[in-house]
């Protein structure tokens, strides 16, 4: 393996710290799952059991998801380990600006995901535990334009991802510097 001279200048650095990478992992698995459950629940009929569980769940996850947002920024904010840049350049830029995009346009989904379901006039639960309440009164007209560019910025979210993890494979194995390495478990 090739370690990058940024991250070998800095070996105590070499990995996140176990928080950062859980909240990655974990954020990563939310966001496919939720596109999922959307993506699945539009090939069924309007009004069965099986859509209604898929959007149920949706919603459900779409809090958790939220949630883990919140404190993932928090925990970056304030205890998150910070490691050297891993490039230079143009590389460095589009990593850097890849990585704001994805955080801008996960706090816009969050809002937005509110936003359609108050839109939609129905109250929402997590798991059934509690319900949401209407913090904001949300025109029932504009449910179309809030729920297409909810749609719109999930598609969004899920091309940057992919390019986001294609970049990650690049670096491990053209560039061989050791960043994938960066956000699995350290010893």
């Amino acid at each position: 393996m090739t370690t990058s001279p940024l991250l070998a200048a800095h070996p105590d650095a070499a990995h996140y710290d176990r928080t950062t990478i859980v909240f990655h992992w974990l954020t990563a698995f939310l966001v496919v799952g939720l596109f999922a459950l959307a993506e699945t629940w539009s090939f069924l009929p309007r009004g069965t059991p099986t859509r209604r569980l898929l959007q149920s769940l949706h919603i459900s996850f779409g809090l958790a998801f939220a949630a883990v947002f919140v404190l993932r920024i928090v925990w970056r904010l304030c205890q998150g380990r910070r490691l050297p840049p891993a490039s230079r350049g143009w590389l460095r830029v589009a990593s850097t600006g890849v990585h704001g995009l994805l955080y801008l346009l996960m706090s816009a989904q969050i809002v937005l995901g509110f936003l359609f379901r108050w839109a939609q006039g129905e109250p929402f639960a997590f798991f059934g535990l509690f319900n949401v309440p209407t913090l904001i009164a949300i025109d029932h007209e504009q449910r179309r334009f809030i729920g297409g560019l909810h749609d719109t910025v999930a598609w969004t979210i899920i091309i940057l991802a992919l390019l986001h993890a294609l970049a990650a494979l690049f670096h491990h194995y053209v560039l061989r510097d050791g960043v994938l390495r960066r956000m699995l478990a350290s010893r």
